[in-house]
């Protein structure tokens, strides 16, 4: 629940420094948090490409300058151990401040192998898998998908939602209460008040909800939505890169940044999505 409730947090900062506008937090305690209702509408193509730009500048928000891969959100309470939840799977974390690794590194020993042995056990992955897993992570190490962060982000790590799956992507209506989106100088379309709207502006906004907050490379954002199948993808993505360029080859490197959430999803709940990952695996071997 720590998690969940300092990545909103640290989203909300970024939404109203002009970043995609986040679930607005109404009350939370230890075992249980509550945001205001958002009320959903239909996506447009327009509300795409603008989500898109804002999701651009979260990532690229960084108030210290500084941000490592696996960097937990600033107010996230040592008592955890640097622990973190993405659903019900842990999340490794590490403090601001801590040694800098490259993506590999950090993709292949926080990301990926934590999740290997749980899905041995409950079957998705075979023995043969795993040593698919560990061969991919060997190159992950060796440097071999290190790439640029997007235009806009100046640290190492760019600030991701972490769990941006269709399903934490919500198409608000525009009297929805949400926390952000306005740029630092006021946007009347996006206040960033946490206030109902009182422009003529009608939506629909795009709204995240349900973070797993860290340092990572925005391109595992962008990724996660394609995992399964957000609406208007392709006008997200270009929206994304008018406001700050992606990196070439990004597209390539979509179904590497989806493994995270394959894995974890093999690893809670078996079945097909084992096979899933070893397939979306094998073509960066």
């Amino acid at each position: 629940m720590a998690h969940e409730v300092t990545g909103l947090e640290a989203l909300s900062e970024a939404a109203r420094h002009g970043g995609a506008p986040v679930a607005r937090l109404a009350s939370s305690s230890a075992t249980s948090l509550a945001t205001y209702a958002i009320s959903e509408t239909s996506p447009t193509a327009e509300a795409a490409r603008e989500f898109g730009g804002r999701l651009a500048r979260t990532h690229a928000y960084s108030p210290t300058g500084t941000r490592v891969f696996g960097e937990e959100p600033p107010t996230f309470p040592a008592r955890f151990g640097h622990l973190g939840h993405m659903g019900n799977a842990l999340l490794t974390m590490v403090p601001p401040g801590s040694p800098a690794r490259s993506f590999g590194e950090f993709y292949a020993e926080d990301r990926l192998l934590p999740y290997v042995q749980p899905a041995l056990d409950n079957g998705s992955l075979s023995t043969d898998d795993a040593d698919t897993i560990e061969r991919l992570a060997q190159r992950l190490r060796d440097g071999a998908f290190d790439a640029p962060q997007p235009a806009l982000v100046h640290t190492d790590a760019a600030i991701l939602h972490g769990d941006l799956w269709s399903g934490n992507l919500l198409w608000a209506t525009a009297d929805s209460i949400v926390d952000g989106g306005g740029d630092v100088n006021g946007s009347p379309s996006y206040p960033g008040t946490g206030e109902r709207r009182t422009t003529s502006a009608t939506g629909p906004i795009g709204v995240v909800i349900d973070p797993a907050c860290h340092g990572g490379h925005a391109e595992s954002d962008l990724a996660q939505l394609g995992v399964f199948g957000a609406s208007h993808v392709s006008d997200i993505y270009e929206g994304y890169n008018e406001v700050s360029p992606l990196a070439d080859g990004w597209k390539e490197r979509i179904g590497l940044h989806q493994l995270h959430i394959l894995i974890i999803h093999a690893a809670l709940f078996g079945g097909s999505y084992g096979a899933q990952t070893i397939r979306t695996a094998t073509p960066y071997l």
